[in-house]
């Protein structure tokens, strides 16, 4: 069983560590191919994400991949394609999903008895379009007065991610999917994403369906979560929904995340590199964890998938292992360890 692995930076190569254990304890005759993306690739290709890597990603079809850094105002990536053509991506995490064609961005998030509080019963699944919205990045600047970016919305975008998330639903007895939006303030673009969902869940009677205004959805998810099954919803709007959710059950080291295309699929934490406590071995190492979890689910490993599921609700649960982001002064590894030795039973 062939697995990518892209290292990351900052807290990232931590946090794989501490994942590659946790997942190595089911057992399972894993290997891993280590494939240059960021500062490694830069170093090795005079590039962050070379052809050779994005090659190489879609040749293992499935990888883990630890947080990369984006610095503020400088994210932006040119990535040159072997027929000469070049596209430029607003972030080198942009970038990976595109160049693999990943449409869909899958986070399962859940709360935790004794650390989530109010939310300890949340259950929600957010499924973020990923190849269209702001996040193009066609934005351009108008002299030294103004700055302007493009919102593309495609039918063909929002058909299939849609039919994900339903037949995501129906795959996973979940009852309902809600569509976020803001077509009453932009008619014509997220008006577009609300009607192709309407098409689309007619075709799901089996499955509930409603739409929700995006600012009253985060309202929502802090007072009355438990009306939110699966969410679907565009590009920008899933990224900080996904953020939000994550601090509620507690922190963004407890949210995990899945790129899935066609071809390729990449599991990844939702949260940044965090260089500030990057070398420390604080940093939660749950949400990649989990995201590891969820790729082990994904190419069929349902069983290993649940056990490591269940053994970090009890370590959480129990509260005698947490890193400080919970409250508790264990290190990444600690945490790793504790459920790792679960895990192995």
């Amino acid at each position: 069983m062939k697995f990518g692995l892209i290292v990351g930076e900052g807290i990232g190569p931590e946090l794989v560590q501490a994942t590659k254990h946790v997942l190595e304890a089911t057992a399972l005759p894993i290997e891993w191919t280590d494939i240059p993306v960021g500062e490694s690739a830069l170093k090795k290709y005079g590039h962050p994400l070379p052809q050779e890597s994005v090659s190489a990603l879609k040749e293992v079809k499935v990888s883990l991949k630890g947080p990369l850094a984006v610095e503020r105002g400088k994210g932006r990536v040119i990535c040159i394609h072997d027929d000469g053509s070049e596209h430029i991506y607003p972030s080198i995490n942009n970038a990976i999903r595109r160049e693999l064609k990943l449409f869909v961005a899958a986070r399962p998030i859940r709360g935790f008895s004794g650390i989530s509080g109010n939310h300890a019963d949340m259950n929600v699944v957010i499924m973020r379009e990923l190849t269209e919205d702001i996040y193009i990045g066609w934005e351009h600047q108008i002299g030294d007065v103004a700055a302007q970016a493009i919102k593309l919305t495609t039918r063909e975008a929002v058909e299939r991610v849609t039919k994900y998330s339903f037949e995501y639903a129906r795959r996973n007895n979940r009852k309902k999917v809600t569509c976020v939006h803001k077509a009453n303030a932009l008619s014509m673009t997220d008006g577009l994403f609300l009607k192709c969902f309407l098409e689309i869940a007619r075709n799901y009677p089996d499955i509930e369906s409603d739409d929700c205004f995006v600012d009253a959805a985060a309202f929502s998810l802090v007072r009355h979560h438990t009306k939110f099954d699966v969410v679907v919803t565009s590009n920008q709007y899933g990224d900080i929904l996904s953020d939000l959710a994550g601090g509620l059950a507690g922190s963004l080291g407890l949210a995990p995340g899945a790129n899935i295309g066609v071809d390729a699929s990449v599991f990844e934490a939702t949260h940044g590199s965090a260089p500030d406590i990057a070398g420390k071995g604080i940093a939660n190492p749950v949400s990649l964890i989990l995201s590891g979890a969820s790729m082990l689910r994904h190419v069929g490993f349902n069983k290993e998938a649940f056990s490591i599921e269940e053994s970090i609700h009890a370590v959480l649960s129990e509260g005698r292992v947490l890193t400080a982001d919970l409250g508790g002064t264990a290190s990444t590894m600690q945490m790793a360890d504790a459920i790792a030795k679960r895990v192995a039973g």
